[in-house]
């Protein structure tokens, strides 16, 4: 008897509230998306391509925070149609600049930056995929390294966990053999809180790591606040370096998800 012929993998990007840095990163791929096309039957991808295959999918990329009620009915609706769904970027992981909502009334900024705000649907918060639906794997970063996306991509179409280390800014500074901003020259830097995944790219050229690729698993905030001060920065400078893309993961100790 015969076995059943194989098929191939489906893959689908989608788009949420975001810029769409994270979807460009894997067109940036170039010669590597050429070979991924040729493994992977890409379904939906609408900044690639207007050819749409229905689900289900093998692997979902999402991109983007959830800010409206029909946001949240289409994150659910692309859930089921997925076996895996992997968040890619600040926006999916954390809410995004846009977050910054969450912590202000959200009536008082729409009067004030639309002449018509009854026209606007709109929730109270931005919030990451992981506070509406259950996510494999979440990739962080603003946007997000392209190893690391194809690293998470390849895994699952092998069937294997994402080999991606869940350690800080400091351990890729140790690997490079690069002196300490903060300890050297007293320059403020995220590194000991914020995620691998850059190369450390800022530090590399002697400037602190600002936080794009979002808070490590369990930040120490309390020391790291105690050094930026040691390093001449005010509370209201502190609460500002923490106000960026991943401003609902540094402020609200779960990611930004509604209680």
């Amino acid at each position: 008897m015969s076995a059943p012929p194989k098929t191939t993998p489906t893959l689908a990007v989608w788009k949420f509230a975001s810029c769409d840095g994270c979807q460009l990163t894997l067109l940036d791929c170039e010669d590597e998306l050429l070979a991924l096309s040729e493994a992977v039957s890409i379904a939906h991808f609408l900044e690639l391509s207007d050819t749409v295959t229905g689900g289900p999918y093998d692997v979902s990329l999402v991109e983007g925070s959830v800010t409206t009620a029909a946001d949240r009915d289409r994150i659910r609706a692309i859930r089921e149609q997925s076996r895996f769904l992997v968040t890619i970027g600040a926006c999916a992981t954390a809410g995004g600049i846009q977050a910054l909502r969450n912590f202000a009334d959200i009536d008082e900024f729409l009067a004030v930056v639309y002449a018509s705000p009854d026209y606007i649907d709109t929730l109270a918060t931005s919030t990451p995929i992981s506070a509406h639906v259950p996510v494999d794997f979440e990739l962080h970063g603003c946007p997000i390294d392209r190893r690391q996306l194809l690293e998470v991509i390849t895994a699952y179409l092998a069937g294997r966990r994402p080999n991606i280390p869940n350690t800080s800014v400091c351990t890729e500074c140790k690997r490079r053999g690069l002196t300490c901003v903060m300890v050297a020259d007293g320059t403020p830097c995220l590194g000991p809180v914020t995620h691998s995944g850059c190369g450390a790219l800022c530090p590399a050229v002697s400037r602190g790591c600002y936080g794009c690729f979002g808070p490590t698993t369990d930040p120490n905030l309390a020391s790291m606040t105690g050094w930026l001060r040691t390093c001449g920065m005010t509370d209201s400078a502190i609460a500002r370096v923490f106000a960026t893309f991943n401003v609902a993961a540094y402020g609200t100790g779960n990611g930004g998800r509604p209680e």
